[in-house]
């Protein structure tokens, strides 16, 4: 929750099947070699049934001519004499494969799409805020890791929904378990991905920008005043790293999963910015590689929205949003669920004060799911499998 607001093209690695021996690699042929006469032909070894007397004789076959010597090819490294022209040194050449020599290669296959039907179950994470512990105790109790918080669930497909930091006390360490799960999950044929929340543009605007004014609407405000006001945490800002902020800066905001459209923000601000998923998710890219404080500041305002689907109106803006992107339901954290329920709860729930949540708040006449449980008020947090059976 927030308050008080007012790439490069992808590059195909070649694999070892794409790589042919140039020429220059070829086995040189010797002069000597190239000179010598062919090999006499041996004599007919006699039939072992001569021809009647009279029957026709098929005419004897006459030796192959020698083939004429073939000049060394310009692109061949020539033994003991001058480089042709046009050939390019190497520090040093490539080893020659003769016959019988045997070769061990360590292919990497490339990777294959994922069959429909192989696809393992739909996970979605809500709003984390730096509470690294109750996280992994939430990844845990859904066996998606294991006791040493690795990947275990095998090609399960798991998303976050994005507000990985602020509020609570370790946000790099939850950016760093996600990224290592995404590395892992990969492995074992499944995924872990993650969507660009409203705080993931408030960490970055605050590097990036910190104290350089930007215009709000209501006055001149500052990425890195804001990202205070909203729980930024010093910690995490000390430990920030640009492999963090790569990574956040390539975030998609929205995704269609089995009928399900995931986003962080329970707005319809998503429809500023393309008609389809992929415009939406390039158009951002684009705005924060451009590095322009005043535009991400604009992006930040207007995906720190909320309550788009709670009020009147709220189902016809949901249904908006899936008559443009695709999906059946709207997935999304950012509004805690107390909130959406009008229920206040205290931040460090004391006497007993938290809101008691079960599980996601399904609403907006059933077309809106809402995964932010209010952990940073001593609520829970939220990590459920997809469809929900309500």
């Amino acid at each position: 929750m927030t308050q008080g607001a007012g790439q490069e093209p992808v590059v195909r690695t070649a694999t070892l099947r794409d790589f042919r021996v140039p020429p220059y690699a070829q086995t040189p042929v010797p002069p000597q070699a190239q000179a010598a006469p062919p090999s006499p032909v041996p004599p007919r070894a006699p039939e072992p049934n001569p021809p009647a007397p009279g029957a026709s004789v098929p005419p004897a076959v006459p030796p192959l001519a020698p083939a004429p010597p073939r000049p060394p090819h310009p692109g061949n490294a020539v033994v003991g004499g001058e480089q042709p022209e046009g050939y390019t040194p190497t520090e040093r050449d490539l080893p020659v494969i003769r016959r019988g020599d045997t070769v061990q290669v360590r292919t990497v296959p490339e990777p294959r799409p994922v069959a429909e039907d192989s696809r393992g179950p739909l996970f979605v994470v809500g709003d984390v805020h730096g509470y690294l512990d109750e996280l992994i105790a939430a990844l845990g109790a859904q066996g998606l890791i294991d006791a040493d918080g690795n990947w275990a669930a095998g090609n399960a497909r798991l998303w976050f929904l994005g507000d990985f930091t602020d509020r609570g006390p370790d946000g790099i360490g939850v950016i760093d378990l996600v990224m290592r799960l995404s590395a892992e999950a990969a492995a074992a044929g499944g995924y872990c991905k993650a969507l660009m929340g409203n705080h993931e543009l408030l960490l970055i605007g605050a590097k990036r920008f910190a104290d350089t004014p930007v215009n709000s609407g209501a006055g001149t405000a500052t990425f890195q005043a804001a990202w205070l006001l909203n729980g930024g945490q010093k910690s995490d800002m000390e430990r920030l790293q640009d492999v963090h902020l790569q990574w956040m800066s390539r975030l998609d905001a929205v995704v269609e999963e089995d009928g399900h459209l995931l986003m962080h923000s329970d707005t319809t601000a998503y429809l500023d910015y393309g008609s389809t998923i992929e415009d939406v998710n390039d158009t951002i890219t684009a705005i924060l590689t451009r590095n322009d404080a005043d535009e991400c500041w604009d992006l930040f305002r207007k995906l720190t929205k909320r309550f788009a689907f709670r009020d009147e109106g709220g189902a016809q803006a949901v249904r908006e949003l899936l008559t443009t992107y695709g999906g059946q339901r709207v997935v999304h954290g950012h509004s805690p669920i107390p909130y959406l329920l009008g229920e206040v709860g205290t931040e460090d729930g004391e006497d007993g004060a938290g809101p008691v949540i079960n599980g996601p708040h399904v609403y907006a006449d059933d077309l809106a799911i809402a995964m932010d449980g209010g952990v940073t008020m001593a609520g829970k947090l939220l990590v459920v499998q997809l469809p929900l059976h309500d």
